[in-house]
């Protein structure tokens, strides 16, 4: 996900550049909060809170955040586990006013947006939520994602900060880490929605496992596009990508950059690797495979021709009911592909 820069810099590149970002139930039992390790029920008002985040710093306060605002992707997760966020920074929608993908199921009617698009954080209004909580997700050490650098002193100065993974851990982590913060903010995670949840990802990981086991020579690249190039991802750097080549799928490994996310191919140079399959950033700030047709190289992989390029929900929303579709629809592509590199 981040760019050829410097590395506490990210720029648009590398937002469009995207990755290329245990046993779970002992996960969720390490991760929680410090002091309150499970509320069980609805979040409680009195006593005082504290969660380490991944950054190893210790976010502490009086009592439950209630004035939570987060990163987008981040605040969907929480809305899953029933945690509503004051206000979101991040994309968080469309150009038409539609939520955009990031979003997931949250009302962003009824959250306040700080920021939509990559620099964008506007401090006056984070100020004016009285906020107890900021949590973002973290591609490199100690850099918060969508927080810009020119403001992140300020921001930081308002309320206590929580930064979690979505590099450097698998996505079983990833979402163990999710489901302890939002426990720890008064999620109940003992509800039939949350264990038939749990119980469906954990199903989704073993058909993936099975089918990559099934077919260990179907070849997989992750790309993400835009106007001037192909960017063919490193599986390892990203939750998601490491968590399905630790289950068997056979991932194209590109030459990266010094940062290591990614390779950086000229449209000329887009057929450097042959694929039987290829995922396609889903992002709006990407381009899409119904954008690239007037690229002959790009018309002429094997995988595109042979209908065998599928979405990948580069960002994932951490929480196992959004998770558990992405692992289904990448079981069924490798299930149903074709030899064809």
């Amino acid at each position: 996900m981040p760019s050829s820069t410097r590395a506490s810099h990210f720029s648009r590149r590398g937002i469009l550049a995207a990755g290329g970002v245990i046993g779970i139930g002992a996960a969720l039992t390490a991760c929680g909060s410090d002091d309150k390790k499970k509320s069980g029920s609805a979040a409680e008002d009195s006593g005082p809170w504290s969660f380490t985040d991944d950054r190893g710093t210790k976010a502490s306060t009086k009592a439950t955040p209630k004035n939570i605002v987060a990163f987008t992707g981040t605040a969907a997760a929480l809305f899953d586990y029933g945690i509503q966020v004051k206000g979101v920074f991040g994309p968080t929608k469309t150009a038409d006013g539609k939520p955009d993908v990031q979003a997931g199921d949250m009302d962003i009617a009824k959250v306040e947006i700080l920021g939509n698009v990559w620099g964008e954080f506007n401090v006056e209004k984070y100020a004016a939520l009285a906020p107890d909580l900021l949590v973002t997700d973290m591609w490199q050490k100690d850099a918060l994602w969508y927080v810009p650098d020119e403001s992140k002193a300020k921001i930081l100065k308002l309320a206590p900060s929580v930064a979690l993974w979505a590099a450097e851990v698998d996505m079983a982590k990833a979402l163990a880490r999710r489901a302890g913060l939002a426990t720890s903010l008064g999620a109940d995670i003992t509800t039939a929605k949350f264990t038939d949840a749990k119980a469906a990802f954990e199903k989704a990981s073993a058909r993936l496992r099975a089918a990559a086991k099934s077919k260990p020579n179907i070849k997989v690249l992750i790309g993400s596009a835009s106007k001037d190039l192909l960017y063919a991802s490193v599986p390892k750097m990203s939750a998601d990508t490491l968590y399905f080549q630790n289950l068997g799928v056979n991932f194209i490994e590109p030459k990266a950059n010094a940062q290591g996310f990614f390779e950086e191919l000229s449209w000329e140079n887009a057929d450097k690797y042959k694929a039987d399959i290829i995922m396609m950033d889903n992002r709006s700030s990407a381009l899409q495979p119904s954008a690239l047709t007037s690229k002959p190289t790009w018309a002429a992989l094997p995988a595109v021709k042979a209908g065998q390029v599928i979405p990948r929900t580069t960002e994932p929303i951490y929480s196992y009911a959004k998770c558990t579709p992405i692992l289904d629809d990448l079981a069924k592509a490798i299930e149903n592909a074709k030899k064809v590199s």
